[in-house]
């Protein structure tokens, strides 16, 4: 009878691992962290199952670290909590439910914070982004590595990620509505694929720095002799971003603000909502929502256009 959750947990490490590593809806770089933080924890020599003891060790780390090791503990454990209904029977109901109570006390054992206010994000006008891709001089290789680089995250609304997996087999040209446009072809969070039509201007881009770079990753880093390597790090983008964003007066740029500005400035231009969701690959209008810089506007509302 399945009475104790020794019985659901007969190794901490190796389950509790392959269930992060094995998740395919997280991001990799998402996986990794999680995946982190249970070693990080099973590392001292304590069980998974001692919810005592994950709540000390949690108390120890930094917020990010702590909500990371949450989420780890929550996948986990809810994958258990589902291998236990599925073998619930009449025999062992109360064994089973003892069981599930022990889970929910290791959800819970982790305590966050919610971070009180609102976090500061970064929004550039169209002007803002020419002055951005000015900065990077096309004399140089570097500066024509960097130029791609910030046209797939402003230009394309791409994720870190989604840009330093990118390879040129990835683009490619189909007839759309009577045209032929220039289209990405990106695969995001959960391994989901989606086509990102892009503007001519970037494309013509891409294509000179095929001409320039060949075949394999678009996104590549160079070395002290000036050669293009086999790829680009997703810090290596972030740093890019953040020292091009310095030279506008933006020293807080990010990546993820350029994956705003792409949503916000076709939004401004009419793109339709629910066409921008698709286009940034979220599962949920809601979520772009929150990626646009949307203030009430008192002078006109909806409830004007409503007969009373």
């Amino acid at each position: 009878m399945m009475n104790d959750l020794t019985v659901t947990i007969e190794a901490d490490i190796h389950p509790a691992l392959a269930a992060i590593d094995n998740c395919q809806r997280l991001a990799d770089s998402t996986r990794r962290q999680y995946h982190n933080a249970l070693v990080g924890y099973l590392g001292t020599g304590a069980e998974l199952k001692d919810a005592a003891a994950l709540a000390a060790y949690a108390r120890t780390l930094p917020a990010s670290s702590r909500a990371f090791l949450k989420a780890a503990v929550r996948l986990v454990t809810a994958g258990l909590a589902n291998g236990l209904k599925g073998q619930a029977t009449p025999d062992n109901v109360n064994g089973v439910q003892a069981a599930l109570y022990r889970l929910e006390a290791l959800q819970g054992a982790i305590e966050t914070h919610a971070q009180r206010g609102r976090k500061l994000h970064t929004w550039l006008t169209a002007a803002e982004v020419e002055r951005l891709l000015a900065t990077c001089d096309t004399s140089t290789l570097l500066g024509r590595r960097d130029r791609v680089l910030l046209g797939l995250l402003a230009g394309a609304g791409l994720r870190r990620a989604e840009a330093a997996a990118l390879r040129f087999t990835d683009v490619a040209l189909l007839p759309v509505k009577g045209r032929m446009r220039t289209v990405l072809q990106v695969r995001g969070k959960g391994d989901k694929l989606r086509a990102v039509p892009i503007s001519d201007a970037l494309a013509n881009g891409l294509d000179d720095w095929a001409a320039e770079a060949g075949a394999g990753r678009v996104l590549r880093s160079v070395d002290q002799g000036g050669r293009l390597a086999a790829s680009m790090s997703q810090a290596a983008i972030f740093d890019v971003v953040r020292a091009r964003g310095a030279l506008i007066g933006k020293p807080d740029l990010a990546p993820h603000d350029l994956r705003r500005t792409f949503a916000q400035l076709g939004y401004e231009a009419g793109v339709p909502l629910v066409q921008i969701s698709r286009l940034l690959g979220h599962s949920s209008v809601t979520t772009t929502q929150r990626y646009l810089n949307l203030d009430l506007d008192l002078k006109m509302t909806a409830s004007d256009f409503v007969p009373f």
